[in-house]
C-alpha cells in the first residue's frame, strides 16, 4: 500500500511551508505529495497568510523535488477552462520529468467562488464530464493532428493540442460518494478512483460500484487504482496523540473513529482493513504542516510496517 501526503494549504500555509513538507515527503520515502485546490479557508481558522494556487505550487515543487509524485485532490473544474488546464498540467508534468497526476472534480465550495469572483454554475457535473473529455482528448491527440470538441458548455475548433505532457498518459483521479454518475465517470476516464473520508464499509461499497461500472463499460476493473483520503494523527503514546489532535482542533475519539489516529500499531491495523477491501493507496491528510516530526514518525513506524 502506498502512503501519500495530502495537504490543505487554504487553511494557512506559505509556499515555503509546502516546500518543507514536500521535501520531507520525498526524504522520508512517501510516494507522493498532493494538495487541495481551494482559495478560502474552512472552519474557524483565519487562513493566514492566504491561499496559494495549486498548480503554481506544484510547478515550483516540480523543480525542487526529484522522486515523489505530485498532484491535486481535487482540482476544481469551476476554477479553470479545460483547454487552459490541459496546458498547465502538461507543462508542470514536463517540469517534473513526468511525475504529475491530475485529480479533477466538479467544484463545490460556493463561498470561495463568491469571495474571489469565480462563476459557480448550477450544472457542474455535466461540465465536469465535458472537461474530462477535453483535457484527456487534448493530451491524446497525436502530434500534427488537431482536436475538435463541440459540447453544451465548451467548444474547441482546430486546437493543436499542445503542449504534450512528459508522460504518455497523465494519471487522472476521479472521486466522490455519488452512487451512479460518479462511478460511471470514473469507469470512463479515471486511472484512479478516490473516496475521501469514508469508513471501511462505505469505501468497500463505493469501490464495488466503481468496479461494476467499469465492467459494464467493458473495462477491466483492475485497470483502476482505488484509494481513500483520511485525516492522520499518530503518536507514540496517548499524550502525543492528544497533543496532535488538539493542534488541529479535533477530538481524539473523532479522529480515531473517522480517520487514522492512535499509536503506530493502531494505525497499521486500520490501514490493513482498508487494504483488505482493495485500497491500493491512502492519502494521509496532514493538517499541522509545521509538525514534520509527525511525518518522520509515520515513516519510521507506520510506513515501514506496510512493506
Amino acid at each position: 500500500m502506498d502512503l501519500r501526503i495530502f495537504t490543505e494549504p487554504q487553511q494557512g500555509a506559505t509556499y515555503d511551508t509546502l516546500l518543507a513538507v514536500a521535501k520531507a515527503t520525498e526524504d522520508l520515502g512517501f510516494d507522493a505529495f498532493f494538495r487541495s485546490d481551494h482559495y478560502l479557508s474552512m472552519g474557524s481558522g483565519d487562513g493566514l497568510p492566504g491561499p496559494t494556487d495549486a498548480w503554481l505550487t506544484l510547478a515550483g515543487l516540480a523543480r525542487e523535488t526529484s522522486r515523489i509524485r505530485l498532484g491535486t485532490l481535487m482540482t476544481a473544474g469551476t476554477f479553470r477552462l479545460p483547454g487552459v488546464l490541459a496546458i498547465q498540467v502538461a507543462q508542470v508534468d514536463q517540469m517534473s520529468g513526468g511525475r504529475v497526476e491530475l485529480g479533477l472534480g466538479a467544484g463545490w465550495f460556493e463561498e470561495e467562488h463568491k469571495a474571489y469572483g469565480i462563476p459557480f454554475p448550477k450544472e457542474k457535473f455535466a461540465r465536469l464530464e465535458e472537461q474530462l473529455a477535453i483535457v484527456t482528448g487534448l493530451w491524446q491527440t497525436r502530434l500534427g493532428d488537431t482536436f475538435d470538441f463541440h459540447g453544451t458548455y465548451y467548444d474547441l475548433t482546430g486546437s493543436p493540442a499542445l503542449p504534450k505532457p512528459a508522460q504518455s498518459r497523465i494519471p487522472v483521479l476521479i472521486g466522490g460518494h455519488g452512487a451512479v454518475r460518479t462511478p460511471r465517470l470514473a469507469a470512463r476516464y479515471a486511472d484512479e478512483f478516490n473516496i475521501p473520508f469514508a469508513s471501511v464499509e462505505d469505501s468497500e461499497r463505493q469501490f464495488g460500484r466503481v468496479r461494476a461500472a467499469a465492467e459494464a463499460a467493458g473495462r477491466d476493473a483492475g485497470d483502476l487504482a482505488y484509494s481513500t483520503a483520511l485525516v492522520v494523527c499518530v503518536g507514540r503514546d496517548d499524550q502525543e496523540v492528544a497533543r496532535r489532535a488538539a493542534a488541529i482542533g479535533r477530538e481524539v475519539d473523532d479522529v480515531r473513529a473517522n480517520g487514522l489516529a492512535g499509536s503506530p500499531a493502531e494505525v497499521v491495523d486500520k490501514l490493513g482493513r482498508y487494504a483488505a477491501i482493495g485500497a491500493d493507496r491512502i492519502y494521509l491528510q496532514v493538517l499541522d504542516l509545521s509538525d514534520l516530526d509527525h511525518l518522520e514518525l509515520i515513516s519510521s513506524q507506520v510506513q515501514s510496517q506496510l512493506s
